[in-house]
Order: structure tokens, then C-alpha cells, then sequence
């Protein structure tokens, strides 16, 4: 590659996936207010060039997340934030199942040498102390058996059942809930770019 290919290069932005739900989606909120373009406007004012890719879809669970993995993964992602989980509380769904979906999700970012950061979610009080427990498990699990990956516990750190930061149905943040979800998830964000440089190509 000549000087003049390497230097355009560098001047592309980096592709940074956000694989997730209506929490990435912006559910509920004007264009621009939602959780990409607030983390891409947060990124590129701390001198990152980044373009954050919308992989939300309202509604979507883990296993839905990894069905359009390989449609995602067409956009060429440098690397990636896997923030699902939330429909797969909401609606009790089996642990086990999410389990599965979500180690098929990193390990295929794994093997295509994606750096990766995992988001943690929790599962609604309402549905029991034993299922909830079960349900962070899947997650802590999964960053346990990758030491290397980073890993953010909870997704709505500072923002779950604070009626200020969230929309009327208590559950999806509004504009000022998205603010504090960016401060929380920017720090780590710019550990996971940090490895873009250093990781090898897929």
C-alpha cells in the first residue's frame, strides 16, 4: 500500500457495530437523540473518528441478534457492542436459550477478530430473584470465558428504575437517560477502538 493509500485509509472512520435492541435503536425518541448517533456525536467530539453502525431492532432478543448476525457483519465492522438481552427479560424467556445465542454471537466476532465489548443486562425484579440471578449469569459467564473481551455488567447503569432518565413506559430512556447511558458506556468504548489498531484483519 503507497503513502497516499495508507494516509486515506487512516482517515476513514473506524466502523463500530451496535448490535442490540430498542435501547441502541432509539425507541421513542427524536432522530438524533438515540443511543448511536449520541455515542458517534460523543466519540468524534473526543477526537475519534468513528461511525457507529445501527444494528438495533425494537423488539429483537439474543437469538434474534444472532440470526442477523451475518447480515450485520456485512457492513464490515472494525469492532462491536453486543447490548441484547432486554426482550429476553421482559419476557421470561429460557436462560439457557439466550445463553447459547449470545456465545454464538461473540464467538463469530471472535473468529472474524472483531474486538468486542459485551453489555450486560438484568432481568425485571418481577420475575424472581432465582431467574435473575440466572439471567446475569449468561453474561458474566460468557466474559468470564473470554478474559481478553471487555465487558460493561449493566447496559442501564444509572438509568433503570430512575423515572427521571426513562420514557413514560419506565422502561426505554429518553434523551437525558440516553446522556448518562453514553457517559457510563464512553470509557470502555474508547478501550474497544483502542484495539482496532492492534487487532489482526479477518
Amino acid at each position: 500500500m503507497g503513502v497516499g493509500l495508507r494516509q486515506a485509509a487512516a482517515r476513514e472512520p473506524v466502523r463500530l457495530l451496535a448490535l442490540g435492541d430498542s435501547l441502541t435503536a432509539g425507541y421513542g425518541l427524536p432522530r438524533g437523540e438515540g443511543f448511536v448517533p449520541r455515542l458517534e456525536a460523543a466519540l468524534n467530539a473526543r477526537g475519534r473518528q468513528v461511525r457507529v453502525l445501527d444494528g438495533g431492532v425494537s423488539g429483537d432478543t439474543m437469538a434474534g441478534g444472532a440470526a442477523r448476525l451475518d447480515w450485520a457483519l456485512a457492513d464490515r465492522p472494525q469492532a462491536a457492542i453486543v447490548a441484547l438481552g432486554g426482550n429476553d427479560g421482559l419476557r421470561g424467556l429460557p436462560v439457557g436459550r439466550m445463553a447459547e445465542a449470545l456465545n454464538s454471537i461473540l464467538d463469530r466476532l471472535e473468529a472474524r477478530n472483531i474486538p468486542t465489548l459485551l453489555a450486560g443486562m438484568q432481568a425485571p425484579p418481577n420475575l424472581g430473584a432465582d431467574y435473575g440471578r440466572e439471567f446475569f449469569a449468561v453474561f458474566t459467564e460468557a466474559a468470564r470465558r473470554r478474559p481478553n473481551m471487555l465487558f460493561m455488567p449493566f447496559f442501564l447503569e444509572g438509568v433503570a428504575g430512575e423515572r427521571a432518565l426513562n420514557q413514560a413506559d419506565g422502561i426505554h430512556p429518553n434523551a437525558r437517560g440516553v446522556e448518562q447511558m453514553i457517559a457510563e458506556i464512553l470509557p470502555v468504548t474508547e478501550q474497544l477502538l483502542d484495539r482496532v489498531a492492534a487487532a489482526p484483519a479477518g
